[in-house]
This record gives C-alpha cells, structure tokens and sequence, in this order.
C-alpha cells in the first residue's frame, strides 16, 4: 500500500501528559473552598503530582494492562494443598501502591483529610477505577474498628500508612495493611439481616470462629476482613484476619472469583469460612451499628468515584471535539455538539461540587454537619452514581466510531460505570434509607434544609424547587412508592444550591434552567439554545490554566 493512502490526519491527539487535577478548574476550585489557607499549598503540591501521575502514559499504561489481564484464581499448590490465593498483574500493585503512597487511605485524622483524600480519589480513578474498592474499604473500616480500641491500636496505624505491602504475612509483622469486607451473602444480599454465617465464641475475650459463605467479598488478598455473623446475641461485625498472628493461613476457602460486567481488574469472590477465627468488633447484636459510618464513607466513594469517571468522560468528550473536525470547522464549535458537551458538562460539575461538600462536612465534624451527611449521603449516592452510565454514554457517543473502540478507553469507562449504583446498596435501598432519616431524626432534614436555603433569593427556579420539595416533603401519603422522585428532587435541589453559590453564574443558569426550571428535554444536548453554552464548555476543557 503506498504511503500516500495512509495518511493519518483530523485525528485528536491522544489526552496524556497532563495534570489531571490541575487542568480540572472545578475540583481545583474546590479543593481551594473547603480548605483553610494553612493547608492549601501543601494540599496543592501533593494532588499536582498526583495529577501529573493520574494523566501519564504510564499510568495509562498500567490500566490498560491490569484490565486486560484480570485477576486468576489459584486454589491449590501443585501438591493439593489449598493456597486460596488471587494473582493479580503487576500493573494492578503499581496502581494501588502509587495510590497509598499518595494517602487514599489516610484521611480520618489529618487536618483537611477528607477534603484532600476525595479529591486525590476523584484525580486517580481517572487513571483507573478497579483498584478503588480496597482503597474505599480500608480507608472507610475505620470508624468500625474504633468501636474496639485495642483493635484500632493495632491495625489503624497499618491501614493508614503510606506503605503498601502485597505479601500475606500476620499483620503484626507489615507496615502496610488493607482491609476488604464480607456482607452480603446469596440468601439476602442488601438484607444483612437474614444472614446465616453463624459464630461460635471461644474461650478468649472476643475470640470466635465463624462457619459460613459470603456471596460477594471484593478484594479477596487484602490482610483482613470485616465481616458479618449471626453469635449468640444477634448479628455482630467481626474482624477476620487474612494470616494468623502465628504465621498459618486463617481458613478462608475461596470458591470463585465473579466474571463481572466491568470492574476487571480487581477481584469479587465467594469464600467459605468453616471454623475460621475472628475478633468481635463491638457488641453483640449491634453489627449493623458497628458498620454504618463505614457504609457512609464507602457510599461517599461511591459518589466521588462516579464523579471521577463523569470527569474523565466529559473531559475525553471535550478534548476529542476541539481537535476533530467536522462540516468545516471544530466539531466543539458546532452549536449541537456545543450543547451536548455543555449538557455533559453540567452533570459532571454538579457530581464534583457535592462530592467534595460531603467531604468537607465530614472534616467538619459537627453535630449539624453529621446530620446533614445522613440525609444527603444516600441521596448523593442514589442521584450521581445512576446519572454516570447515561453520561458515560453520551460522552462515549461524541467520539463516534472511535469511542466505541477499546484502544479509546471509552468502553473501560461505559462497564465502570453502573457499578457505583449498586454497590453499597442499590438504589431502593438508599432511597429508603433517606425515608428512614427522615422518619427518625429530625435533625437531618433540618441540617439538609438548612444547606439548601443557603442559596435561596439567588435564582427563583431554585426558590420554586425548594417550595416545591417542602411540599412533597410534608405529603406522607405513599411515600415509599414515591421514595426515588422524592431523593431525586433532594439531589438535585442540593446540587442546584450548592452550584447557584459556587460556580460562575452561566454554569448555575444552566443547570437551574435545565434540570430545577423544566427547560430540558430526556436526552443530554438538550438545553435552552439562549444560554452561554460555549462558557460552560470552555470551563470543562482539560487544559491547566
């Protein structure tokens, strides 16, 4: 073939070599808001380098060979002997090691550490999302483990360190250690309540031994386990180490590993305990107790790192249309591609800005802050991680014929992205669990209306959706039928709010027309034509400023 025919040209260039934070004006500007001045350049300093690995080619590089090479299963050694271990590439230990180095999972007691931690989170899921759930999981045990201090004296210290160690030894003898969890099992999934794992107690303080199955366990080579079992008073949480203080394998059979839509790289099991030893985490009878605020954190990471994949779409969106062009000039100047991009845009904006809100309430740490985070938590997670998949789509959509091509990373973004919806309970369940927080603790809504009416007098579309949710709000009448448009309203009046303070004012026009005003159609590219679309664009464009 002659070298003429092969000319390669309206192509856009590949978005690596680039700070991945420092080129994101909204996570930047937030990270800026919700940080007292003291902490700001260090906080800068440690998220550009962070960035600047994130949009590597090597970083790149190393999700591309970590999904493409899964984790594998090894049951037994070569002579019989159960092993139950999972091999994982070495792109996948990369991965989680530059992320424990950076501290993504050292955020509980560092000033401004989860305002810091989330938006380091949102800058390294972009690189690549799978390595996220031991980085989630260990960071949000935490709470859990305080519950027994002696307990926390002994492994905090180890889930919080910069130090990642991928052999299994005891604990006792790392610098570095994760945690993974064990919930559900396949009889009751979300319903923890109806598990059968049973535990026996021994004669130590706390000691027990657990027999059993869990249908879902991510990470299956972490160092230890939280995990939920019926003893004597009822359901209780357990930690369940992965190696014994002694050296020897705790039992812990790993049945199979899940072939899962997305998500390849890391792995999801179902294992089996038959005499397995634990350590009681709390009372007896109280393990949902003992796991909440660990199911809070874990469901904030589920809001930030389907923002991180809206952020990563969008700004693949926006980068492939200012280069490519189209019926005779940029494909981003055309003003139906400028008002899908806009669209996109505005989505992702809105997940970033609440996403780094909750994150700033939990460094607060006050009383009405802690309410507010129990109501707007699961509506967060409810409302972001379901618009991601749409979103994901649309963006993969703007790149045409390359988008739907592996080597784009486009089709990697599309199978993440439902996984946040489900994962720390599906949409019902967090839908009811705002039901719940409303029924029971008043202070929550107060907190949550408090923080919308912020805002209010700035745009009369916000003040109308306000009024309005007040209105539904005080109807009781079918209010589990009705539960997701009502969580729905929450989240968005929320974001609106946050968005009329905070960002430049065509971004909150835009999204008070589109998504509290009505202005909008059921399909994303469609906002008001008047609006100043090509701002909102320029905005998202992954250029450092």
């Amino acid at each position: 073939m002659a070298a003429t025919t092969h000319t390669v040209s309206n192509q856009a260039p590949p978005l690596l070599g680039y700070d991945v934070f420092g080129a994101d004006r909204v996570l930047t500007e937030a990270v800026e808001r919700h940080l007292s001045a003291d902490l700001l350049d260090d906080a800068r300093d440690g998220l550009a380098e962070l960035g600047r690995s994130a949009g590597s080619p090597q970083a790149a590089e190393w999700g591309v060979q970590a999904n493409e090479n899964p984790p594998r299963l090894r049951t037994h050694d070569r002579y019989g002997n159960r092993v139950d271990e999972v091999e994982f590439h070495p792109a996948w230990h990369r991965l989680l090691g530059h992320a424990v180095t950076a501290g993504l999972t050292d955020a509980w007691d560092r000033p401004g550490g989860h305002v810091r931690r989330t938006a380091g989170f949102l800058v390294w899921t972009q690189a690549e999302a799978g390595h996220g759930c031991p980085l989630s999981m260990t960071h949000a045990a935490v709470p859990a483990l305080r519950t027994d201090p002696a307990v926390a004296a002994e492994w905090e210290p180890l889930l919080t360190s910069r130090v990642y160690e991928e052999e299994l030894r005891p604990a006792g003898q790392k610098t570095g250690a994760l945690l993974g969890m064990g919930m559900t099992e396949k009889q009751g999934g979300t319903d923890v309540r109806s598990n059968t794992t049973r535990a026996e107690p021994l004669s130590g303080d706390g000691e027990y031994l657990l027999t059993g199955h869990k249908w879902f366990c991510s990470a299956p080579m972490s160092d230890g386990f939280l995990v939920l079992a019926q003893a004597p008073g009822g359901l209780t949480c357990f930690l369940l180490p992965r190696v014994l203080p002694d050296g020897t394998r705790n039992v812990f059979a790993i049945q199979r590993l899940k072939d899962k839509l997305g998500n390849r790289s890391n792995a999801s099991a179902e294992v089996e305990f038959d005499g397995t030893w634990a350590r009681r985490i709390g009372e007896e009878g109280r393990g949902v107790r003992t796991i909440i605020d660990m199911v809070a954190a874990t469901r904030l990471d589920c809001v930030t790192g389907s923002a991180a994949l809206m952020r990563q779409a969008v700004a693949q969106a926006v980068h492939h249309a200012t280069y490519r062009s189209a019926f005779g000039g940029p494909l981003a100047d055309k003003p139906l591609m400028r008002n899908v991009l806009a669209d996109l845009a505005l989505e992702s904006e809105a997940a970033t800005v609440l996403a780094m809100r909750l994150a700033a309430a939990y460094d607060a740490g006050t009383e009405s802050e802690s309410a507010f985070l129990r109501i707007a938590v699961p509506a967060a997670k409810y409302w972001v991680t379901k618009r991601c998949a749409p979103l994901v789509a649309e963006a993969l959509e703007c790149l045409g014929g390359n988008g739907y091509v592996e080597e784009s990373g486009m089709p990697r973004l599309l199978r993440e992205a439902p996984l946040n919806s489900i994962w720390e309970g599906s949409g019902n369940v967090q839908a009811l669990d705002v039901l719940r927080a409303l029924q029971r603790e008043p202070l929550a809504l107060n907190a949550f209306l408090q923080e919308v009416g912020r805002a209010r007098g700035a745009d009369h579309r916000l003040d109308r959706a306000i009024r309005d949710l007040l209105t539904e709000l005080a109807d009781l009448q079918g209010i589990e039928a009705r539960a997701r448009r009502l969580v729905e309203r929450m989240a968005l009046v929320l974001q609106g709010s946050l968005l009329v303070r905070w960002a430049p004012s065509e971004v909150a026009d835009a999204f008070c027309a589109s998504r509290l005003g009505g202005e909008w159609g059921s399909a994303f590219g469609t906002l008001p034509h008047t609006l100043d679309l090509a701002s909102v664009v320029e905005r998202a464009r992954p250029v450092e400023r």
